[in-house]
C-alpha cells in the first residue's frame, strides 16, 4: 500500500518520453517525471520516490526531498497567498498550502512559520497546520531534539542568526516558534553542546565551518 507524502520503493514497469511509470498497486501507473529520472533507471528497478499531489490533484512521484513529510514540523517560508490561504515553500515544485482555518495568525509572504505536515481527512490533499499543539505528543527530550533540528534550519535560513535567548520573553519565544521557553532553552543548549552555535548577549550565532 502506498503512502501519500511519504517515500515509497516502486519498480519501474514502463518508460515513455515524459518520464517513467511506477508500479502504484492498487493505484495503478504513477507518473515519475522525467526531470526527476535518475541517469541509468532501468525497467525493473526500484526507486524511492516521495509521493504527492500535482497541481491537478494527480498522484505523482519525485526524487526530489522535501523539508519534511506527512507527520513531521518543519519551519517553513510563506512563498504566497490567495484568497483561501499560504503556499508554503517545502522543496517541491508544487508549494504546500496552508488553510486560513489552519492559521494562528494571518501568514505572510517572506515570512517562515512552525508548521506540521499533514493529510487532510476530508480531501486526502497534503496541507499544513500552525496549530500544531496538537500533534506535539512526544517525550519532553524527543521535542527538544526535534525543536533543535527546526531551531538549526531557521539560523540557516535566516543568516545564521536567531534575536532569541535565555533573557527573551516566553510570550516573544511561544509566538515565533510556537514552543515553550523550556523547550526553547533545551534546544538551544543542544545545538551548542553539538558546537553547532555560540550564544552571544544579542541571541544566538551559526558557527560557520571553513
Amino acid at each position: 500500500m502506498i503512502k501519500l507524502g511519504d517515500y515509497n520503493k516502486l519498480k519501474v514497469v514502463k518508460s515513455v518520453d515524459f518520464g517513467l511509470y511506477l508500479d502504484g498497486g492498487e493505484e495503478g501507473e504513477i507518473l515519475l517525471p522525467a526531470r526527476y529520472v535518475p541517469e541509468g533507471t532501468t525497467i525493473g528497478q526500484e526507486l524511492e520516490v516521495f509521493l504527492y499531489l500535482d497541481q491537478d490533484e494527480r498522484l505523482v512521484a519525485t526524487t526530489e526531498r522535501p523539508l519534511a513529510k506527512v507527520g513531521e514540523f518543519a519551519w517553513l517560508e510563506c512563498a504566497w497567498t490567495n484568497q483561501y490561504g499560504a503556499f508554503l515553500k517545502w522543496g517541491l515544485m508544487k508549494d504546500l498550502f496552508c488553510p486560513f482555518r489552519e492559521q494562528k495568525q494571518r501568514m505572510e509572504r517572506g515570512k517562515s512559520y512552525y508548521v506540521y505536515v499533514m493529510e487532510d481527512e476530508q480531501t486526502h490533499r497534503l496541507m499544513a497546520t500552525a496549530k500544531v499543539e496538537r500533534y506535539q505528543k512526544q517525550s519532553g527530550r524527543q521535542l527538544t531534539l526535534d525543536f533543535a533540528e527546526v531551531l538549526l534550519h531557521y539560523l540557516e535560513s535566516h543568516d545564521g542568526y536567531c534575536p532569541l535567548g535565555d533573557k527573551s520573553d516566553a510570550a516573544d519565544i511561544m509566538q515565533q516558534f510556537t514552543v515553550s521557553k523550556k523547550v526553547y532553552k533545551r534546544a538551544v543548549g543542544d545545538l551548542y553542546r553539538r558546537r553547532l552555535i555560540t550564544i552571544h548577549d544579542d541571541g544566538i550565532h551559526l558557527i560557520v565551518s571553513d
